[in-house]
């Protein structure tokens, strides 16, 4: 089988396609990306046989369908703003595939996915992805599931990279309608910093305060937990504390609105002129703490009693003790193998289904947690009756 990585010379998806260097039995493993230079560094980091790089320009349809035919699934590490356009080329060439974000632009290339029998699976890294496989684990334990809430922090820098960056500044978008909790059969609109909650991270990352983040985790397990009795999902989130101050001021200050400001006589959002100084920075380019960690609280029955399942998720330590787990690589690796998990079990013909599917119907939870294991990433849940 072969494998087309899309955006692959990226800081995270060329993550995941070492994991499928180290894991797969893929035999070709194309990198493509615009950046040509970069993208043929990672081919000789990458230092297998396998792996070749074709330059590629999403915004050339035709073009980059041509060049994805013929391969069996496609690896989408776009950004948020390309996951439209990718996917709309990955329905087209005939692939299976998989990407990070999952914010709902695939949606409308679902039934060319079926007509070819085809799985894309949009959303599966670390959150979303991981989480839904946490929540769902615990879910399938218990009879009635009355409440999940999905907790995250990814400790990386502010502005390692533009794709980053715009993600960070898409979260906290005062505008933006996706921020939503569901809750007793309905999906309600929050601003950023909304129902504030202390939730205890696995160590070295500790307690912290989090807020309401616009993931897609909140819109997929209402539908995945409709049939046992789900009345509220929330899905929160943070980044190192000195980011989230950095957000609550850019948030409290309306710069980011990212209005237009004029600077010699040329007009330029004032959130972009932020964003270019941290992705130039130390200060927006380094952190302390390096890691992601998860925790995901379900609350239902078992038998007639009230039960509470917390499930977190623990991984090498980014200090330079556990090789290739140093500083960043320990965020980047925590997001980019679970999406290289999910395209080698389409391609162990594990998936569920064909079409468009949500990781809830994508796979077992068990499947994915045993691949994890393989890479030092351990699931952990803890059980008490209430």
């Amino acid at each position: 089988m072969k494998v087309f990585c899309l955006g692959g010379a990226g800081r995270i998806c060329r993550e995941a396609t070492l994991d499928l260097v180290q894991f797969s039995d893929f035999e070709k493993i194309t990198i493509g990306d615009y950046d040509e230079k970069v993208a043929k560094e990672v081919v000789t980091w990458l230092n297998d046989p396998r792996v070749d790089f074709i330059k590629v320009d999403i915004n050339d349809h035709a073009a980059t369908v041509e060049q994805m035919k013929g391969y069996d699934i496609v690896m989408d590490g776009t950004t948020i703003a390309l996951n439209g356009k990718s996917t709309a080329c990955i329905a087209e060439a005939g692939c299976h595939g998989v990407n990070l974000n999952g914010f709902g632009e695939e949606n409308q290339y679902a039934d060319i996915f079926k007509e070819k029998g085809k799985t894309c699976v949009p959303g599966f890294g670390m959150t979303p992805g991981t989480t839904q496989m946490m929540a769902m684990y615990a879910a399938n334990q218990m009879d009635t599931v009355e409440s999940v809430r999905v907790s995250h922090g990814a400790y990386r820098p502010f502005a390692f990279s533009k794709a980053i960056t715009a993600t960070t500044t898409y979260e906290y978008d005062p505008n933006l309608p996706t921020r939503t909790v569901f809750e007793d059969g309905k999906f309600i609109q929050v601003p950023p910093f909304a129902r504030p909650r202390e939730v205890k991270l696995p160590e070295p990352y500790g307690t912290s305060i989090e807020y309401i983040i616009p993931h897609s985790e909140t819109v997929t397990l209402s539908q995945a937990l409709k049939e046992k009795g789900i009345r509220l999902v929330e899905t929160r989130g943070t980044w190192p504390q000195k980011n989230m101050q950095l957000v609550r001021a850019l948030y409290d200050w309306g710069i980011l609105r990212n209005d237009p400001i004029m600077i010699n006589g040329k007009e330029i959002g004032v959130m972009d002129c932020v964003a270019e100084y941290l992705l130039n920075s130390k200060e927006g380019t380094e952190t302390e703490l390096y890691g992601y960690a998860l925790h995901i609280e379900a609350i239902g029955t078992k038998d007639g009693k009230k039960v509470q399942h917390i499930v977190t998720h623990t991984h090498p330590k980014s200090d330079g003790s556990v090789e290739g787990w140093e500083k960043l690589r320990a965020y980047t690796r925590n997001v980019g193998i679970p999406m290289s998990v999910a395209v080698q079990l389409i391609a162990k013909g594990k998936a569920k289904d064909t079409g468009i599917l949500i990781p809830e119907h994508a796979f077992e939870p068990e499947d994915v947690f045993e691949e994890l294991k393989k890479r030092n990433i351990y699931i952990h849940n803890e059980i008490t009756y209430l």
